[in-house]
């Protein structure tokens, strides 16, 4: 049975990691890889796996790990609003009170495990942003699109998620790929495809992990 790509709609080819009995569908058009739904871990394992996280804003690394993120992708293309949201919180907002506490941001924060309430309905924002989140994203279109609609004017969409190295064997034994909640894969390729289907502008990629998307 023939695959469809979920992004551009181009038939995809299977890609099989025998280590550990893994499926994905990789298409060659945008680059995007799926994890087949039969190889992924229940709603309460994800849970398990996103409860391992220990990170905290008293953690200088981690905080100097998100400040590289803010400079890069934020503060230089920031517009005059700093009305924010940080989309996939996790059990730690430190990224949301980073950028309250230092940069002067007003921050919503949502996440499906940790802060539930979809406090964003009805709203709009300068700035969302959402780290290490669009790899857990069965529907990536579908949250694009979701970001698309929160932005204001000129509004700017930060992403963090590493980008897959597009060589079979090297995507076996990626670090990244082995994380068994990471079922959604990109290449600079794949968020050139989703912006444009979007309707966003790609103002910035680091061609490693780190996106800046501005609407239009």
């Amino acid at each position: 049975m023939v695959s469809k790509c979920k992004i551009c709609g181009f038939e995809t080819r299977a890609i099989e990691v025998k280590r550990d009995c893994t499926k994905y569908s990789y298409c060659n058009r945008c680059e995007y890889i799926s994890k087949d739904v039969d190889c992924r871990v229940s709603e309460n394992q994800e849970f398990v796996i996103y409860n391992r996280h220990t990170n905290s804003i008293e953690d200088e690394t981690y905080v100097a790990y998100f400040r590289n993120f803010i400079n890069e992708t934020i503060l230089r293309f920031q517009s005059e609003g700093k009305k924010g949201l940080d989309f996939g919180s996790g059990p730690e907002p430190v990224l949301s009170e980073l950028l309250k506490r230092d940069y002067g941001y007003e921050m919503d924060i949502y996440d499906k495990f940790y802060a539930p309430e979809k406090i964003y309905l009805g709203k709009t924002y300068h700035l969302v942003t959402s780290t290490e989140v669009v790899e857990h994203l069965d529907d990536p279109l579908e949250y694009f699109r979701l970001f698309r609609s929160l932005l204001s004017k000129d509004g700017i969409l930060a992403i963090m998620t590493q980008f897959h190295p597009k060589d079979d064997a090297k995507f076996e034994g990626w670090h990244y790929r082995r994380d068994e909640s990471h079922i959604s894969f990109y290449t600079p390729e794949t968020i050139r495809w989703i912006a444009g289907i979007t309707g966003l502008d790609v103002v910035f990629m680091d061609h490693h992990k780190n996106i800046t998307l501005k609407s239009k």
